[in-house]
């Protein structure tokens, strides 16, 4: 049972040193600079899945995102869109495929200076169509956007925690 034991430990800590060594390391709190910590949030939809996503992740790294400008240290301009086309049809000139296309525009403002410029995030996602399922296609569709916002809100925390601009 010794060996059973001495083994199990040695596999563990073969492969903690591979994973250690590899780089990887856990999704945990970014740290942001102090310019964010009462970030607001300017985006036509508020209820989009990335500002959604993006609050979230400002509230994981310690900022407390405030609802009225005025207390803000730092805003986020936010433009979004998602766009939907077809990519390839039936015999029967009907929808199969379509590409869904996450587009983000965002730029950070601070006491007056331009911390970031405007700059662009795309994602792009394809996805079939069958019109015998309906409300699964729509759920599908719904779910791709949901991971997108997600991913680009991702993107945006990791320029946000690379500004030194405010510290």
């Amino acid at each position: 049972m010794t060996r059973r034991r001495a083994l199990a430990v040695t596999v563990t800590l073969a492969a903690a040193a591979l994973i250690a060594g590899c780089g990887f390391h856990l999704q945990g709190r970014r740290v942001l600079p102090a310019v964010m910590r009462r970030p607001y949030i300017e985006a036509s939809d508020q209820q989009s899945d990335f500002v959604h996503s993006l609050r979230r992740d400002l509230i994981g790294s310690g900022a407390h995102p405030t609802e009225d400008r005025k207390h803000a240290t730092a805003v986020i301009h936010v433009h979004q869109s998602v766009k939907r086309r077809v990519l390839s049809v039936s015999a029967t000139d009907r929808p199969t495929e379509y590409r869904v296309t996450y587009t983000v525009q965002f730029s950070v403002d601070a006491a007056g200076k331009t911390l970031l410029r405007r700059q662009m995030l795309t994602a792009r996602r394809s996805y079939t169509f069958n019109e015998s399922l309906v409300l699964a296609d729509e759920h599908e569709r719904t779910i791709l956007t949901g991971a997108m916002g997600r991913e680009l809100a991702d993107i945006v925390m990791r320029r946000l925690a690379s500004l030194r601009g405010g510290r």
